[in-house]
Protein backbone atom coordinates (compact mmCIF):
# COMPACT_ATOMS: atom_id res chain seq x y z
CA UNK A 1 0.00 0.00 0.00
CA UNK A 2 1.23 3.17 -1.11
CA UNK A 3 0.94 6.20 1.71
CA UNK A 4 -0.17 9.60 0.12
CA UNK A 5 -1.31 11.00 3.44
CA UNK A 6 -1.08 10.51 7.40
CA UNK A 7 -4.44 9.67 6.97
CA UNK A 8 -3.13 6.41 5.52
CA UNK A 9 -0.91 5.38 8.24
CA UNK A 10 -2.60 2.76 10.11
CA UNK A 11 -1.36 4.43 13.79
CA UNK A 12 -2.69 7.27 12.97
CA UNK A 13 -6.20 5.83 11.90
CA UNK A 14 -5.64 3.97 15.44
CA UNK A 15 -5.25 6.65 17.46
CA UNK A 16 -7.89 8.66 16.06
CA UNK A 17 -10.18 5.84 17.35
CA UNK A 18 -8.15 6.27 20.70
CA UNK A 19 -9.80 10.00 20.86
CA UNK A 20 -13.27 8.46 20.23
CA UNK A 21 -12.77 6.12 22.71
CA UNK A 22 -11.13 8.41 25.82
CA UNK A 23 -13.93 11.21 25.04
CA UNK A 24 -16.63 8.81 25.37
CA UNK A 25 -14.88 7.06 28.46
CA UNK A 26 -14.46 10.54 30.02
CA UNK A 27 -18.00 11.45 29.51
CA UNK A 28 -18.04 9.01 32.44
CA UNK A 29 -16.24 11.00 34.88
CA UNK A 30 -17.76 13.38 37.49
CA UNK A 31 -18.34 16.71 36.15
CA UNK A 32 -16.08 18.15 38.95
CA UNK A 33 -12.85 16.67 36.95
CA UNK A 34 -13.98 18.83 33.71
CA UNK A 35 -11.36 20.86 34.00
CA UNK A 36 -9.04 18.48 35.74
CA UNK A 37 -8.78 14.68 34.56
CA UNK A 38 -10.97 14.79 31.53
CA UNK A 39 -9.08 17.77 30.00
CA UNK A 40 -5.49 16.34 30.92
CA UNK A 41 -6.55 12.91 29.34
CA UNK A 42 -8.03 14.39 25.99
CA UNK A 43 -5.03 16.43 25.37
CA UNK A 44 -3.07 13.60 25.68
CA UNK A 45 -5.06 11.76 23.59
CA UNK A 46 -5.58 14.34 20.69
CA UNK A 47 -1.91 14.86 21.12
CA UNK A 48 -1.00 11.31 19.77
CA UNK A 49 -2.85 11.71 16.36
CA UNK A 50 -1.67 15.67 15.86
CA UNK A 51 2.01 14.86 16.29
CA UNK A 52 1.82 11.62 13.99
CA UNK A 53 -0.17 14.29 11.29
CA UNK A 54 2.67 17.00 11.86
CA UNK A 55 5.58 14.75 11.97
CA UNK A 56 4.23 12.98 8.82
CA UNK A 57 4.16 16.10 7.29
CA UNK A 58 7.30 17.90 8.06
CA UNK A 59 9.12 16.83 5.15
CA UNK A 60 12.34 15.07 6.93
CA UNK A 61 12.73 12.06 8.56
CA UNK A 62 14.57 13.58 11.95
CA UNK A 63 11.58 15.83 12.69
CA UNK A 64 9.10 12.84 11.77
CA UNK A 65 10.57 11.14 14.39
CA UNK A 66 10.91 13.80 17.04
CA UNK A 67 6.82 14.17 16.67
CA UNK A 68 6.59 10.56 16.67
CA UNK A 69 8.69 10.08 20.26
CA UNK A 70 6.19 13.63 20.55
CA UNK A 71 3.35 11.14 20.65
CA UNK A 72 5.16 8.25 22.48
CA UNK A 73 5.40 10.76 25.74
CA UNK A 74 1.82 10.95 24.89
CA UNK A 75 0.83 8.21 25.27
CA UNK A 76 2.68 7.30 28.11
CA UNK A 77 0.66 10.34 30.07
CA UNK A 78 -2.68 9.08 28.73
CA UNK A 79 -1.39 5.36 30.40
CA UNK A 80 -0.51 6.83 32.98
CA UNK A 81 -4.05 9.05 33.48
CA UNK A 82 -6.12 5.72 32.68
CA UNK A 83 -4.28 4.02 35.61
CA UNK A 84 -5.31 6.82 37.91
CA UNK A 85 -8.77 7.04 36.54
CA UNK A 86 -9.14 3.41 38.11
CA UNK A 87 -7.26 4.11 41.18
CA UNK A 88 -10.36 7.06 41.53
CA UNK A 89 -12.82 4.62 40.54
CA UNK A 90 -14.05 6.83 37.53
CA UNK A 91 -13.93 3.85 35.27
CA UNK A 92 -13.43 0.14 35.83
CA UNK A 93 -10.75 -1.78 34.27
CA UNK A 94 -13.77 -3.18 32.53
CA UNK A 95 -15.02 0.19 31.29
CA UNK A 96 -11.68 1.06 30.13
CA UNK A 97 -10.42 -1.85 28.63
CA UNK A 98 -11.03 -0.57 24.76
CA UNK A 99 -9.11 2.59 25.39
CA UNK A 100 -6.09 0.76 27.05
CA UNK A 101 -5.86 -2.08 24.21
CA UNK A 102 -5.88 1.09 21.65
CA UNK A 103 -3.27 2.80 23.54
CA UNK A 104 -1.27 -0.21 23.59
CA UNK A 105 -1.35 -1.50 20.09
CA UNK A 106 -0.93 2.85 18.99
CA UNK A 107 2.14 2.55 21.12
CA UNK A 108 3.85 -0.40 19.77
CA UNK A 109 3.58 1.03 16.46
CA UNK A 110 5.42 4.03 17.50
CA UNK A 111 8.18 2.33 18.69
CA UNK A 112 8.62 0.02 15.90
CA UNK A 113 8.22 3.33 13.55
CA UNK A 114 10.53 4.95 15.72
CA UNK A 115 13.15 2.33 16.10
CA UNK A 116 12.72 2.24 11.95
CA UNK A 117 13.35 5.48 11.15
CA UNK A 118 16.58 5.33 13.54
CA UNK A 119 17.93 2.72 11.86
CA UNK A 120 17.53 4.13 8.79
Amino acid sequence: MVIHSYKDLLVWQRSIELVVEIYNLTDRFPKVEVYGLISQMRRAAVSIPSNIAEGRLRGHRKEYLHFLLNAYGSGGELETQLEISKKLHFVTSIQSSKAEGLLVEVMKMLNAIANKLRVS
